[in-house]
């Protein structure tokens, strides 16, 4: 099937990493965000890979054009912001097979099972299937009602503590058919708010719920989680896993607990780095104290910094 990875925003949560940097190439361990987000997806499944991006244009064409894939990738670039709608509206145009279609969220790393989500989807016959989350507290999501048949009845957004019909949020993950993307109207709307409840309402709305881990990686916090979880599930294909914490190939050992350490990172004597991302090539001072942090490319730290729940641009000096 074809792929559709909604990956137009600009990244403004994660800046100063993506003022710079387009913020699907971002890595986690040793892959960027992008293929993080699309790995879910098993490779004999994927015939092509749509990605909708807004910014850093260049950058994705050049790295579609010589990342080592399984698949084709194309581009398809959003002049203005689109919705998730518009978004993909504009990507049919890329689309040449049959069948339904995948759609991620680009910000998002999860354990969801695509293939019971397309089980689930060819046997209720549903004109679009989503893959759901169960949270603790839905009041800051939009969640959904499943019966017990396995469709979605309808959608209720940002519920108030003790209204809510349901604890399943949509899990940015789903499956549509193409007479529903032939539909869709090429202009900024929100699939989530303006096309799924009517396709529930009309009863062609499939739902399955996937247990695991689910990180929306768009902030620095939930982007050191996200790295933390491939960590935990062993999502990289090369460098080591050591004290909860993940070093690349070659990396420097050092008082490193929960988290990751890219390719040819300096880390000084006595420098201690918990919850952190740390990115290739960064240098680390003797005698620092990182806690929560993401360390950009090629930045330097110099001896004896007490960092905490800081983001530090590639190239910086701190």
């Amino acid at each position: 099937m074809e792929v559709i990875v909604l990956a137009g925003g600009f990244g403004t949560r994660l800046r100063p990493l993506t003022e710079d940097r387009a913020k699907p190439l971002l890595p986690i361990l040793d892959q960027p965000l992008l293929q993080r987000v699309v790995e879910v997806v098993p490779s004999e499944l994927i015939d092509r890979v749509i990605v909708a991006a807004g910014f850093g244009i260049e950058e994705m064409r050049d790295w579609a054009t010589n990342a080592e894939l399984p698949y084709e990738v194309v581009l398809s670039v959003e002049d203005e912001a689109m919705g998730t709608g518009g978004a993909i509206a504009l990507a049919r145009e890329h689309l040449s097979g049959e069948g339904p279609v995948l759609v991620l969220n680009g910000d998002l790393v999860s354990s969801v099972e695509v293939e019971s989500l397309l089980k689930h989807h060819k046997t209720t016959g549903a004109l679009a299937t989503l893959s759901l989350w169960e949270v603790e507290d839905p009041s800051r999501f939009g969640v959904c009602e499943l019966d017990n048949s396995g469709f979605i009845r309808r959608f209720q957004e940002k519920p108030a503590p003790g209204t809510e019909f349901s604890n399943l949020i949509n899990a940015g993950c789903y499956l549509v058919e193409r007479e529903i993307l032939d539909n869709l109207r090429l202009e900024n709307h929100s699939m989530e708010r303006e096309v799924f409840p009517g396709i529930a309402a009309s009863g062609n709305m499939a739902g399955i719920s996937f247990t695991g881990y689910f990180v929306d990686a768009g902030t620095p916090s939930s982007f050191i989680q996200a790295a933390k979880v491939c960590i935990e599930s062993k999502r990289f294909s090369s460098g080591f896993k050591c004290c909860e914490s993940w070093f690349a190939d070659g990396a420097r050992f050092g008082d490193v607990t929960r988290s990751s350490i890219g390719k040819g990172v300096h880390l000084g004597d006595s420098s201690s780095i918990t919850d952190s991302v740390i990115m290739d090539s960064a240098w680390i001072g003797d005698g620092c104290k990182l806690e929560g942090c993401i360390v950009g490319e090629g930045a330097r730290i110099s001896a004896d910094s007490k960092l905490s729940e800081t983001v530090v641009g590639h190239h910086s000096n701190v």
